[in-house]
């Protein structure tokens, strides 16, 4: 029986592929930053065939850095940043422009004319999801009326679409296809029937021949197998497809309503499992498709969205230019007893949830003369904590079950500093768990239970084991303030962009 199973994490700012051993330990990965596009304000891009190259770069990284033999992966699973759009020609597989990120608000001005036109309850009760430019729906259209010939090779079936999972499962095997839980953030999906909705496509005016073929999460009917020449030298099993957050979700081994966790990237995610049965958010949140095992039943979550967090320390480097590495802020937090009344509100491309406001813009209030480089980047993490507040608040509201524990991954968590204030913030223990690369592991997990690698869900269970429990530390009193300052400062950021049609 080959030993490892491997996962293509392709992110926001990177792809990153990682092998995994039976017991759920990482043997070694390999990282490879893309180029980020941004054409006009609020305007982000990827390109398509960089992403594929990096991905393939970053296999043979692997590979070579641990001689390990491309036989002895048994499969491999897919996870990516979701909604991020790509349109490419079906006979050349040439894509016709940039893949549109997720981030970008481009079509902020379309959504609005949906909602105005009525259609926003309808989406939202089909869908689960607000009418926002997040979504790939109407990214497809902005492709489809202003590139060229697009909207008519689309109409004649000469056109494909796909978020990035789709893009790659189709570079590696040839098979156009998605799972579930990608599915269900294009704002095309019914969530309840499972199914492409034909309403929506209508209002959109996107044809569902360009759409993928919708698979479960971990399918026993494996996807396609890699293509020899183009990858690894050999044929492996793809069979596991998840978005991110539903990646970390799955890696984190929240099988049970009730289980959450947060994601600290590029933006932050927080993620409950609600169990088999929708629950509709009325206060911001989203209703989404978790995962769908086989021939189990589909498992929704609730979600928190937050689009700038991990992407502001970025900025604090590569923008502002006050740190080097990302990994300096810790020491640097820690230099000033507090933020010296200095919040920032990181709305680079407006803010997600609980506000959905695509016209708020980043602010930072409270500067006085006595302001330091230290006092900012305190403010920074801070901002990463209360957002997740807003987020925890809702859940908390809208699910009736306050949470007394939230598991964490990413890059972030890392920082004992971050996990630490956000404990304080929060008011609630923070657990993080020895294996943090819980995204690609839970598209490995994924992939190795529909190949038998790993029997079940309690197997993986097994294999989740706590590195550190963050404990509240933080009196309510200075809690309360804090996060009381940091609300009216989000008011002050809101709406600061008019919108050209209001």
């Amino acid at each position: 029986m080959s030993e490892f199973v491997g996962a293509i994490d392709q992110g926001t700012t990177g792809t990153r592929f990682a092998l995994f051993d039976h017991s759920g330990n990482l043997v070694a990965s390999a990282y490879e930053e893309h180029t980020q596009i941004f054409p006009k304000p609020g305007w982000v891009e990827h390109n398509p065939i960089e992403i594929w190259q990096k991905t393939k770069k970053v296999v043979k990284d692997v590979l070579e850095k641990t001689r390990i033999d491309a036989r002895d992966v048994a499969a491999i699973g897919v996870t990516n940043q979701r909604e991020t759009t790509i349109l490419w020609d079906r006979k050349t597989g040439q894509p016709v422009y940039n893949a549109i990120v997720w981030q970008c608000r481009r079509t902020a001005e379309m959504c609005d004319r949906l909602t105005r036109d009525g259609y926003s309850e309808m989406i939202r009760e089909k869908t689960g999801l607000v009418v926002d430019s997040y979504f790939s729906g109407t990214k497809i259209k902005w492709l489809m009326e202003n590139v060229n010939g697009v909207a008519e090779k689309a109409k004649k079936g000469e056109i494909l679409f796909g978020n990035i999972d789709t893009w790659l499962i189709w570079k590696l095997t040839g098979q156009h296809i998605t799972d579930y839980s990608n599915a269900s953030r294009t704002m095309l999906f019914d969530i309840s029937k499972c199914r492409w909705d034909t309403d929506i496509l209508d209002v959109l005016g996107i044809p569902e021949s360009i759409l993928p073929e919708v698979r479960p999460s971990s399918d026993h009917q494996i996807y396609g197998m890699t293509t020899p020449s183009e990858f690894m030298g050999v044929s492996i099993p793809v069979c596991g497809d998840l978005g991110d957050q539903q990646a970390a979700l799955f890696g984190q081994t929240c099988f049970d309503p009730g289980e959450t966790k947060n994601t600290y990237g590029t933006g932050c995610f927080m993620l409950m499992n609600i169990g088999t049965k929708i629950t509709r958010s009325k206060s911001g949140l989203l209703t989404t498709i978790a995962f769908k095992l086989a021939d189990k039943p589909v498992q929704y979550a609730l979600e928190g969205s937050i689009f700038v967090t991990g992407a502001a320390i970025q900025w604090l480097r590569d923008g502002l230019k006050i740190i080097e590495r990302a990994s300096e802020t810790e020491k640097l937090a820690q230099c000033v007893q507090d933020s010296g009344g200095v919040y920032f509100v990181p709305a680079f491309v407006g803010l997600g949830a609980p506000y959905w406001d695509p016209y708020a813009r980043g602010m930072i209030i409270g500067i006085t003369g006595g302001t330091k480089r230290e006092h900012i980047v305190r403010a920074t993490l801070e901002s990463i904590c209360y957002q997740t507040r807003d987020v925890l608040e809702t859940m908390n509201a809208e699910s009736g079950i306050p949470l007394k524990t939230l598991r964490v991954d990413g890059g972030a968590v890392r920082n004992n500093f971050l996990c630490q204030l956000q404990a304080d913030i929060l008011g609630v223990q923070v657990l993080r768990p020895t294996v943090q690369e819980t995204t690609a592991l839970g598209a490995a997990y994924a992939a190795g239970l529909a190949i038998g690698f790993w029997k079940d869900l309690d197997e993986l269970r097994n294999n989740w084991i706590i590195d550190r429990t963050f404990v509240p530390m933080m009196n309510k009193e200075k809690r309360e303030e804090g996060y009381a300052n940091w609300k009216k400062a989000v008011q002050r950021a809101m709406s600061w962009v008019a919108p050209r049609n209001r």
